[in-house]
């Protein structure tokens, strides 16, 4: 990584926001100087994982039962064309 200076590095810090050090819900943990984070602030931010997980798999499995109807309903009609057809 290139060797910034003090000044650039700080007028850099001004403008950065707590999205930018990839928490994507910008808030921020309580981190000692070992870059260790409390019990607390770590399963809090465990549970919102795993909510944002848990919402995630439900979207996912509204999509996969919407396209198994989808399909299921195209083949019906297309046997309902071949034997009305007939």
């Amino acid at each position: 990584m290139f060797a910034m200076s003090r000044p650039l590095e700080r007028a850099l810090q001004r403008f950065r926001t707590p999205q930018d050090d990839g928490d994507p819900n910008g808030s921020v943990a309580q981190v000692d100087v070992a870059g260790r984070v409390s019990t607390a602030a770590f399963r809090a931010a465990t549970g919102e994982r795993l909510r944002n997980l848990e919402r995630d798999m439900a979207d996912i499995k509204n999509r996969v039962n919407g396209l198994i109807f989808l399909v299921a309903a195209a083949v019906i009609t297309q046997l309902l064309v071949k034997v009305l057809a007939w």
